[in-house]
Parts: structure tokens; sequence; C-alpha cells
């Protein structure tokens, strides 16, 4: 009972601190996004920062709003405190890097690539390399905050070369009604060139904007797919 407790407890701050986020995007106001994690326990609210991951901090991204203090201090701890193991799956290892890598963001802004000695180099994604057009899909949806403009990294570019794949995955998670993957993948198709003009990228945002927005966390895909083509990285 308590385990179950916990969990509906994380699942509350994570859909609380995505709507943090949706309203400092929708406001540019930094100060809506704050509450959230300040009011959490400690362990619950560094575990939703691990869940929503470098999100916690796009509004600083694609904003340039300075990030809220309380919650940037929270995200520091989340990154120091719970590096990924030598077992932990290729999606775990690359929100690890994306997050300590919007920190790394904050100190200086990155103008060159990072060599493979550089702590900051990014992990291998060979694992993307022969993926099915459904199994790239997904995997792309849970890194959504890596879909950022301007953003380099091995898994864009893995992205870029497959804007039909991820489209045929957008239309496949719109049929399947998971407005979360389809968000993300829509995210990502903002970004990509080559996307089918048959797909209707801007009406099928729309749709699962009216069917599945209710959701924060569907919602802050939508708002980042929104914002990103006007948007330059920090």
């Amino acid at each position: 009972m308590e385990q179950s407790s916990t969990s509906a407890l994380l699942q509350g701050t994570v859909l609380d601190l995505a709507s943090d986020v949706v309203s400092a995007l929708r406001s540019g106001d930094h100060v809506r996004a704050g509450g959230t994690l300040t009011g959490s326990a400690e362990g619950v609210a560094v575990a939703a920062v691990r869940v929503l991951g470098a999100d916690t901090l796009l509004p600083t991204a694609l904003l340039r709003v300075p990030p809220e203090p309380g919650r940037l201090a929270v995200f520091e701890d989340a990154v120091a405190a719970h590096p990924p193991r030598a077992d932990a799956a290729p999606t775990v290892v690359w929100s690890h890097w994306a997050m300590a890598r919007a920190l790394r963001r904050l100190e200086e802004p990155l103008t060159h690539p990072l060599d493979d000695d550089d702590p900051g180099a990014e992990p291998d994604a060979g694992w993307l390399d022969d993926a099915g057009w459904q199994y790239l899909t997904h995997q792309l949806a849970v890194l959504a905050p890596l879909a950022l403009p301007g953003e380099e990294c091995a898994v864009t570019r893995a992205a870029r070369r497959r804007p039909v794949d991820v489209a045929r995955g957008f239309v496949r998670a719109v049929r399947r009604r998971d407005w979360q993957q389809a968000a993300g993948a829509g995210r990502w198709l903002t970004l990509l060139d080559g996307v089918p003009d048959t797909l209707g990228l801007e009406a099928g945002l729309d749709f699962v904007r009216l069917m599945g927005g209710n959701d924060p966390r569907v919602a802050l895909q939508l708002e980042a797919a929104r914002l990103m083509p006007a948007a330059v990285l920090l």
C-alpha cells in the first residue's frame, strides 16, 4: 500500500511539474514554473525531475528564461545523485546526458562538438541504426527532450536520416490513440527536413492537442513543437 501511495505521489508530481513547464512556455514567465518542486518531498521532487528529464528546463532552452533557483537546485541534485548504471538502457543513458548537457549550456554555450575524451561526450546511438520504424518512433518519443532547434547529437542525426519513418510512426501513434508518443514524434517532425507534405503535420498536431492535450505531458510536447521553429537554442 505504501509503495502504491508513493507511486501515485510521484505520478502526480510529474504531472504537476509538466503543467508548470507548459504554463511557463505559454506565458514566458518562469515564476509560474517554480511551485511544484519546492512544495514536494525532496526524494519525490528529484524522482519527478528524472522522469521529465531535460524538459524540466525547457523554458530556459526555448525562451531563454532564467531557471527558477529552487527548480535548478533540484535539477542539479537529480543529475549528480543518479548517474546511469553500467547496464542502463540506452534511453536512460541519453536522458541523463541530455540533462547534464542542459546544465552545461547554462554554464557556457556549446559552440563546437565534444570529443570522445570530454566528460560531456555523447553516448553511443548505434542501437537506432537498424531499428524498425515503429521502434524508432517509440525511442525518439521517449527522448523527445533531445528534439531542440540547433541540437547536434547522434540521436538527432538518426532522426534526420529517417523523416518518413518518423512520420509513419506519428500516424501509427495517432491511430492507436497514444497521444504522448504522437506528441513526442510530432515534436521531432517539426525539426526534420523531408517530412512528406501529405502527412499534414500541423493539422495532425492540432488533432493530438484536441484529443490528448489535457494530459500535461502531451501538452508539453505540443508547446515545444509550437515554439521550436522560431526558437534559437541557448
